[in-house]
């Protein structure tokens, strides 16, 4: 297929039977590839032929795969055996996670699609859980992104990451979504009996250490506070008790929850994280138990987006 030039001065209209693959960016894309897992709870068996109607109508070649459960990571390495110009992800939040942190920052444009329950990474970039106007943003708006996050146990996040007892209430929101009551209030009862109890010990960047109730990691992408990637935003939550829990929830629906004062933010590299127990944390949305000593490290570009410049960011998500 011959080369597509890029005009960001020519915007293609919606309107035209055959759209072209003209970016408003430097990108050009002839190759994609389009990941879908149909098992995904916001994917559907409907998707695939979807994907491939809506691709049809862009004047690159498309290869759209429905990964399939025992051979996802055969088939991601396979994706990116290819070098496509752009990988598509239309899947959950670790299968999305999963790609963007084999594709690194020299694979190529990636583009995660809302296709999971939380799609905190898909709404950072595209501000939309619908996958479709996802996609059209990507193809039609996006410019390559560089995508910074963290790592923490060989896990890689580009939005968030909340570490200390607020994270015991993930399990309790997931059961509650499957629809099972009973083990929902189980861990419920647990997250408020371990609520306040146990505190955080952190060292930022080799810094005096000090302790919260619990600490959030946010990237450069999503973060208000930061506008160059210096680093992840360490916010120290520590709020006395219950009173000042929902003191901070309050700012945090009415205003910015940075203006709590049990709230300090502070950008780092290197988080050193300490507790008496294995450490309940939450990972771009997903439950993860971590080590009683653990390291956050900054990773200042992880992979390359394509998606509209800005990106949707914090409100998004």
């Amino acid at each position: 297929m011959a080369e597509l030039e890029t005009d960001s001065a020519v915007a293609p209209s919606t309107s035209d039977a055959s759209r072209s693959a003209v970016l408003t960016s430097e990108a050009t894309l002839n190759r994609v590839v389009m990941l879908i897992n149909p098992l995904s709870g916001g994917v559907g068996p409907r998707a695939q032929a979807e994907a491939e109607a809506l691709l049809a109508e862009y004047a690159f070649e498309a290869d759209v795969v429905a990964l399939t459960p025992d051979q996802i990571d055969k088939q991601i390495g396979e994706a990116l055996d290819a070098k496509p110009d752009l990988l598509i992800v239309l899947a959950g939040d670790g299968t999305a996670r999963a790609v963007a942190s084999r594709a690194g920052p020299k694979g190529p444009l990636i583009a995660p699609l809302p296709g999971g329950t939380m799609n905190m990474l898909p709404k950072a970039l595209y501000g939309t859980a619908d996958w479709k106007l996802a996609l059209r943003k990507a193809l039609e708006e996006g410019a390559p992104q560089p995508v910074s996050g963290g790592e923490v146990e060989g896990e890689a996040f580009y939005c968030a990451a909340i570490l200390g007892s607020p994270a015991l209430w993930a399990p309790a929101r997931e059961a509650i979504r499957k629809g099972r009551l009973s083990l929902a209030w189980q861990y419920g009862r647990r997250a408020l009996k371990r609520a306040f109890s146990g505190r955080l010990k952190f060292r930022l960047d080799g810094a005096e250490q000090r302790r919260a109730e619990a600490l959030v990691l946010i990237s450069p992408m999503i973060s208000r506070a930061l506008e160059e990637p210096v680093g992840l935003e360490a916010a120290a939550m520590d709020p006395s008790d219950a009173s000042a829990a929902f003191r901070l929830a309050a700012h945090a629906l009415f205003d910015d929850w940075r203006h709590d004062p049990a709230v300090s933010t502070k950008p780092a590299k290197r988080i050193e994280v300490h507790a008496r127990s294995r450490i309940p944390s939450v990972i771009d949305g997903e439950p993860l138990l971590l080590p009683h000593e653990t390291v956050v490290r900054f990773n200042p570009k992880a992979f390359v987006a394509l998606a509209p410049r800005p990106p949707a960011a914090e409100d998004s998500v």
